[in-house]
């Protein structure tokens, strides 16, 4: 059986597969994510999760395994919202978003040696309406510094999404339903303890 190897740094798409009880092992790899010029959102999700599968493909150079890649973005208007640059750009995009639906679009791309599987999850949040001193004391508990859109929906950001319509694991950086097919279509296990 082909070992999986999860090419993130992201501490949340660690947790969400080991949820499931996927064994797995890191990779660390470097992509470009800077967007094409008229790329879609979707399109970019999607190429950039199978650039992070196929980059950890390279990595493994001769050992055997199946590489996991993953891209969210968030999106207002066709417009995506990366991590926020500094306290100018969070408290701007919280504003954006106040009151609001956006997108929330995350690819997941398992690759082997001879093929990758791509996904793609698009699901709709909706934030009730922000004040600027929430704003503004959300921004200083540091947790959206270094978020997609500025906000973390399983952290302290939860309290202003009113609706969430799709994947809640999807939001967070993985969706798990279609995560777990590609597991089972590749053949490798899940739902497996520690040490079995």
């Amino acid at each position: 059986m082909a070992a999986l190897f999860l090419a993130s740094a992201s501490p949340r798409r660690r947790e969400l597969l080991t949820q499931i009880g996927a064994p797995f092992s890191l990779l660390d790899v470097s992509v470009d994510e800077t967007p094409s010029p008229a790329e879609s959102p979707e399109a970019y999700v999607e190429r950039i999760a199978r650039a992070k599968a196929q980059a950890g493909l390279v990595r493994l150079g001769s050992r055997k395994g199946c590489v996991l890649g993953a891209d969210t973005s968030v999106v207002l208007d066709q417009r995506i919202l990366g991590k926020p640059v500094d306290r100018a750009d969070g408290l701007a995009m919280l504003a954006a978003l106040s009151g609001r639906v956006h997108r929330v679009m995350t690819a997941v791309a398992l690759a082997s040696r001879t093929t990758c599987d791509v996904r793609v999850v698009v699901s709709e949040v909706c934030f009730r309406p922000i004040g600027e001193a929430e704003a503004e004391a959300y921004w200083a508990s540091g947790e959206p510094h270094d978020k997609a859109g500025g906000y973390a929906i399983q952290g302290w950001g939860a309290v202003f999404v009113s609706q969430l319509r799709g994947s809640y694991s999807a939001v967070v950086g993985l969706p798990l339903c279609e995560t777990a097919q590609l597991l089972d279509a590749f053949g490798l296990p899940r739902w497996s303890r520690p040490g079995s």
